[in-house]
């Protein structure tokens, strides 16, 4: 369990270094069924989210965190046991991370396994993403729907890749923590609505607002994209439209503002509002 022992890569032509490197590419997550995450708080959240992390690479002038040091030497769970860890020179630690100024760790994942039967429990939450492009965006309505306890993220086509290392890094771990699910909206929207479940989308024609629309009732949170909103297809579906009032001069909320005012109402509705 020394570090003194981990295998140190010092070179950028290495193999293995460049196909740590090629997950920076959409095409290579995919025809490897890996993904990267970077630095010290996400490497802790996927080993104590016990998702399936296959090797952790170390910045070799600096060390194993101090963190990752304690749960490497503490933490005997399946996560930590039969992982690989490598320490690499500061320009391998660049070439991964795609960074001039790289983090002190970097770590190689299985992609997520999904339970996808979390998104019909009864007056269960669920968001739906429909076209969100922007990684900063997506990952922080996955963060603030973990937050308040939402049952599943769906992610419809356009959205963003959710391994993109921008948008994994938005979720500061959220993305560990509740199902995340990339799905045909065309498909799975007529099973929600077969299932009884309520689907329901923000419209400035709207007649209700947030406030008073029935969160406590099983509900798939519809959000579009930050240019268009939700695209037509995805709009003959909605069985209400809810608007966020503003007493202000500001024209709107981004996607990512208005999705965490809208989950913290259903929060208030569900939990204390009683």
């Amino acid at each position: 369990m020394n570090e003194n022992f981990d295998p140190l890569l010092s070179s950028v032509q290495n193999d293995k270094v460049k196909q740590w490197a090629s997950l920076l590419d959409k095409k290579n997550r995919d025809r490897n069924g890996q993904f990267l995450i970077e630095g010290v708080h996400l490497v802790l959240e996927a080993l104590r989210g016990n998702a399936d992390v296959k090797t952790i690479v170390y910045d070799s002038d600096r060390g194993i965190p101090a963190e990752l040091k304690l749960e490497r030497e503490t933490n005997d769970s399946a996560a930590t046991l039969g992982l690989e860890w490598v320490q690499a020179s500061r320009p391998v630690m660049a070439k991964c991370t795609g960074t001039d100024t790289p983090p002190p760790v970097f770590a190689v994942l299985s992609k997520l396994t999904v339970d996808h039967s979390a998104i019909f429990r009864k007056n269960g939450l669920v968001v739906v993403l429909d076209a969100v492009r922007d990684p900063g965006n997506a990952g922080t309505i996955i963060r603030s729907a973990d937050a308040v306890g939402a049952d599943a993220v769906i992610l419809g086509k356009g959205c963003v890749d959710l391994y993109n290392p921008k948008t994994v890094r938005s979720t500061m771990g959220s993305v560990f923590h509740l199902p995340i699910i990339e799905a045909d909206l065309k498909e799975l929207l007529p099973q929600a609505k077969a299932k009884g479940m309520k689907l329901v989308g923000t419209s400035l024609q709207a007649k209700h607002t947030c406030y008073s629309y029935d969160w406590t009732q099983a509900t798939w949170l519809l959000m579009g994209s930050e240019s268009e909103g939700l695209s037509p297809a995805v709009r003959e579906f909605m069985d209400e439209t809810v608007i966020i009032p503003m007493k202000g001069q500001a024209e709107s909320l981004n996607v990512a503002m208005a999705a965490t005012v809208l989950l913290y109402e259903s929060l208030r509705q569900r939990d204390f509002n009683k």
